[in-house]
């Protein structure tokens, strides 16, 4: 491409990044002087895009509202990205639809010349990903656009929610903020009918729309931190508690923010202190399910007591007898 032709789809470029451009801002970026800056500007409106010049003294150019430029102009590395982006997101479910990213990464793909569209072929035949795709929920993309400006205005929501129990509810929220975690999608802020703060899935919402007013967000863990406290607190089959002694870098290794609530246990006696410095912390967790758990505490190999429940503490001793057995064995 001749390079006075690519300076004029690179000021396109800058253009349709939106917002109005100096003359001298231009012409840095394009490493050209004023003057070719307004001949390049002469040539898009010979292509009947739509540059408007701006007076005064934070004067430019910049595009008409709501213009589009039809054609898809992407470097190798540009469209590698988008690719890869897209196929990821259909693959953990942080898309609002899956059919969307398809087609999306189809039409890319059409308008890509023949040789680079072989090259990205050969990567993708090449790539291979060590999880496998679940049947993730996506949610509403008018729901996460409403979400998303409630969020960014501080105005209150009202939203139409299904719980996992099935119930159906209709709430106003105070969002704070919009989390992706774990393939799913997440929004959390305060229930302004019961003053608490809670953790909604975005799949589970059925409508949204602002309503009149604003909120003050308070201060306190950002919202990816709330979300990954409340998984760690919410309610599920077995209420666990444990006493282990090490450091709090230690346990989170193995047992991280999202899965267990960690406080510090004082012990009876100063004897209760390693001399390292590490203490007994106490560790709580609400889990639907035990099994995995007496793996978890082998691999910490810290010294831990288990105050609740009883059936965890049969599965340490089951899961140590089977160990026990199996290295005496020949």
């Amino acid at each position: 491409m001749p390079r006075p032709t690519g300076r004029v789809l690179t000021l396109l470029e800058l253009l349709q990044s939106g917002g109005t451009r100096t003359v001298a801002e231009l012409a840095d970026r394009l490493g050209v002087e004023g003057r070719t800056v307004r001949r390049y500007v002469g040539h898009l409106l010979d292509l009947d895009v739509p540059v408007e010049s701006v007076r005064g003294r934070y004067g430019g150019y910049r595009l008409a509202p709501g213009y589009r430029l039809p054609p898809l102009m992407l470097s190798d590395d540009e469209a590698l990205a988008v690719l890869l982006g897209l196929i990821a997101g259909r693959r953990t479910g942080l898309t609002t639809e899956l059919t969307a990213g398809e087609t999306a990464s189809a039409k890319i793909r059409r308008v890509l010349p023949k040789h680079m569209a072989g090259r990205l072929d050969t990567l993708l035949d090449a790539l291979a990903f060590t999880d496998r795709p679940g049947a993730l929920d996506t949610p509403d993309a008018g729901v996460l656009l409403t979400l998303a400006d409630a969020v960014r205005h501080r105005r209150p929501v009202s939203i139409r929610y299904t719980d996992r129990a099935g119930q159906g509810s209709e709430r106003t929220l105070h969002a704070y903020g919009i989390v992706a975690h774990a393939g799913r999608w997440y929004v959390t802020g305060q229930d302004a009918r019961i003053g608490e703060d809670r953790t909604f899935r975005l799949d589970r919402i059925a409508d949204a729309r602002a309503l009149p007013g604003s909120f003050e967000v308070p201060e306190g863990p950002d919202p990816a931190q709330r979300v990954l406290s409340g998984f760690a607190t919410a309610e599920y089959r077995h209420e666990v508690t444990l006493r282990i002694q090490g450091t709090a870098e230690q346990i989170r290794a193995h047992l991280p923010v999202g899965v267990a609530k960690l406080t510090e246990h004082e012990p009876a006696t100063p004897a209760g202190r390693d001399r390292a410095g590490e203490r007994w912390l106490r560790v709580e967790l609400r889990v639907e399910r035990l099994d995995w758990l007496p793996a978890v505490l082998a691999a910490l190999d810290r010294p831990f007591v288990i105050e609740r429940p009883d059936e965890l503490r049969d599965l340490v001793v089951a899961l140590a007898d089977r160990l026990a057995s199996r290295a005496r064995k020949p």
